[in-house]
């Protein structure tokens, strides 16, 4: 790993590679653009906009993150994407729905250049979409190679000197392993049998893969952890990340559920619903791919709370999860969550939370605070799962056998240490008796 002056520097443009350009694409887009404009601030982005304590509280040291380590400008973003529908980003965000024409008209040009390659897509796996603008194959490898002369053709007519692939489309239906996944070998065999164990998703991050080019698994989908294609990030010594951007409601419970466990307040029941429009509410309205959402969306609270450890507290915990499609409410997502809670001497209290957040907004700014600082992983010859990312995900991946950390504070700590690490500067551990000690 390489560490301060050693770390590569960001010179010359980023090339970013969006699978699915629908709502979160086309907002993440559009915001760059209008903040490149200066019409808008990057709100909600942690690289952009958030400070890092360095040293001790005395030495009021807290530069901007964008100005302590060395992140891509975001001046010198390129884009490209791929979708099974032929709209440029100015179209397909107007369709989406998310952002105020007024604002879109104001970066229509920018916008308008950025017209899709036609997707590798296959309806089995997404089962309430039907894309018209589909690559065609012999074989599942033969998708591959033409999403890797995709890159090569973007990566040369923009003269990109590095690469960041990102998953932002739907929600795929719930795969289990198979022993197609277990070695490079077998995978790379099932892709030219077109083995149906291999999904859209896979094939994407295997053409990344290959090219040495990270990639973010921005949904709930089976890909980067299954054992081919981690052995093929060690060996091309790629980072990669995921899995499930964080957004709405779980983010509430990686913020609350910290909270009752640090107090030894108790859990009978958490029952969570959601009502959404946009394209991802109609994909998740099937059965098949609600559950690969829903098994990402039950995980966070048992590793939070561990219940093993904490059995009088936690081991009875009822935890219920519903997303109901409902066209009308369109991309402005809204949760309800019931916890049902008790404290000193079991006495039961309740608490309950209404957000209606908008899913697109709060997932723009971290996808772009996950490509600079996979990009940044990279410079810093950092290769395989990226754990101190697990602050934006969901389902935060992680070493074979080691349990996840979905503590939102102990994200942010894991994650803002790794910098630490990275630029030479002493870890903060918040013991603080250094103060004291010297009085």
């Amino acid at each position: 790993m390489l560490r301060g002056n050693e770390i590569k520097p960001a010179e010359g443009k980023l090339g970013v590679m969006l699978v699915g350009l629908g709502a979160v694409s086309t907002t993440f887009v559009a915001g760059i653009q209008a903040i490149k404009k200066g019409i808008s601030e990057p709100f909600g982005s942690v690289t952009q906009m958030s400070t890092i304590r360095l040293g001790k509280r005395t030495e009021n040291r807290t530069p901007l993150i964008k100005d302590f380590v060395p992140l891509a400008n975001l001046e010198d973003l390129e884009f490209m994407a791929w979708d099974i529908f032929e709209y440029d980003a100015y179209e397909a965000a107007l369709k989406a729905g998310v952002l105020e024409k007024e604002l879109l008209d104001k970066i229509e040009p920018e916008l308008r250049s950025l017209k899709p390659q036609k997707a590798v897509f296959n309806n089995n796996y997404v089962k309430k979409l039907h894309g018209t603008y589909v690559k065609t194959g012999i074989n599942k490898m033969d998708l591959a190679q033409q999403l890797m002369d995709d890159i090569k053709r973007f990566q040369e007519k923009n003269n990109c000197s590095r690469l960041v692939m990102a998953w932002a489309a739907s929600t795929e239906v719930y795969l289990e392993s198979d022993p197609v996944h277990n070695t490079l070998e077998s995978f790379e065999q099932g892709l030219r049998d077109n083995h149906p164990a291999i999904a859209p998703s896979m094939i994407y991050a295997y053409a990344a893969l290959q090219m040495g080019i990270p990639f973010l698994n921005g949904a709930p989908n089976l890909n980067l952890e299954i054992p081919a294609l981690r052995k093929l990030a060690e060996e091309k010594k790629v980072p990669v990340a995921g899995k499930d951007f964080k957004t709405g409601q779980t983010l509430m419970k990686t913020i609350i559920a910290p909270g009752l466990k640090a107090r030894m307040l108790g859990i009978h029941g958490w029952f969570s619903t959601n009502i959404l429009g946009n394209r991802d509410g109609e994909v998740l309205d099937d059965p098949e791919s609600f559950k690969t959402k829903e098994v990402s969306k039950l995980s966070v609270l048992e590793t939070i709370l561990e219940p093993e450890k904490y059995p009088q507290l936690y081991k009875n915990l009822y935890h219920k999860v519903r997303i109901n499609y409902y066209p009308p409410r369109g991309d402005n997502k809204e949760s309800w969550d019931n916890i049902d809670i008790f404290g000193w001497l079991g006495y039961p209290m309740q608490i309950k939370i209404n957000f209606l957040c908008r899913d697109s907004i709060l997932a723009a700014p971290v996808l772009l605070d996950l490509i600079l600082l996979i990009d940044l992983a990279q410079r810093c010859n950092m290769s395989g799962v990226q754990e101190w990312l697990s602050f934006f995900w969901k389902s935060p991946m992680t070493a074979p056998g080691l349990y996840p950390e979905n503590d939102l504070f102990i994200q942010q700590m894991k994650m803002k240490n790794t910098l630490r690490y990275m630029m030479k500067e002493d870890l903060i551990t918040h013991l603080g008796l250094e103060y004291y000690n010297e009085m």
